[in-house]
């Protein structure tokens, strides 16, 4: 079990998410302990998954969580798919959508603007975009001979990982490092930045200023 977030606990109702998946879930089941825990002040009202018999649908469905299944077919339009992405999420009543490591690219709907974050395993502007995703992340981090990555949690937009970023904690490169133990360093960052900013978005403490995520004190 990680350790909780660092900010004082809500006594406000939970916030309810609605979490976009493509793989193994463990990011969701992160959010799923922290909340069984009581250490994160939050229900998680839908799963979306962009891929069937991925590890995440069974994540949820062992923690008894809806689950819709949204995948981009060759012929579908970006519009088409978004809205099979947000229809359930909507139904679901959720406060906020989390894209953890969703792979898909998703147009969002207006109604979502400034509700939907994403976490990104680097230090963003730096290893990001289009196919920088899971252990090519990491492989492209150690051949590029840097001495720091780490994690960032940002608000989504259109594009990929160019939305205003909210938190970033960084890990060191080790020498002997190989993509799949930094990878493992880089998630245990994760697991504390992004339910970080899940109580700071549900305390009403971020405010969007272009592109500066504003972090304020506490009410």
């Amino acid at each position: 079990m990680v350790d909780s977030p660092r900010n004082p606990p809500i006594t406000s109702p939970p916030i309810r998410l609605a979490v976009c998946v493509s793989g193994g879930g463990t990011t969701l089941q992160n959010l799923i302990d922290l909340i069984q825990a009581g250490k994160l002040n939050a229900t998680i009202s839908q799963v979306i998954a962009s891929r069937p018999k991925i590890g995440a649908i069974a994540r949820a469905e062992a923690a008894q969580i809806p689950v819709a299944l949204a995948t981009r077919k060759k012929t579908q339009s970006l519009a088409t798919f978004s809205a099979s992405v947000f229809d359930p999420i909507r139904q679901s009543k959720a406060d906020l959508v989390i894209l953890a490591g969703f792979l898909s690219l998703v147009e969002i709907p207006a109604d979502f603007t400034g509700r939907v974050i994403n976490i990104h395993p680097s230090l963003i502007p730096a290893f990001c975009g289009k196919g920088f995703h899971g252990s090519s992340v990491h492989q492209a981090v150690i051949e590029a001979g840097v001495k720091v990555s780490g994690c960032t949690v940002h608000f989504a937009d259109m594009t990929y990982d160019t939305g205003p970023i909210i938190l970033q904690q960084t890990v060191l490169v080790l020498d002997d490092d190989t993509p799949e133990n930094l990878a493992a360093r880089v998630f245990e960052a994760e697991c504390q930045a992004l339910p970080e900013a899940i109580a700071l978005y549900a305390a009403g403490r971020l405010k969007v200023e272009g592109r500066w995520v504003r972090v304020l004190g506490p009410v």
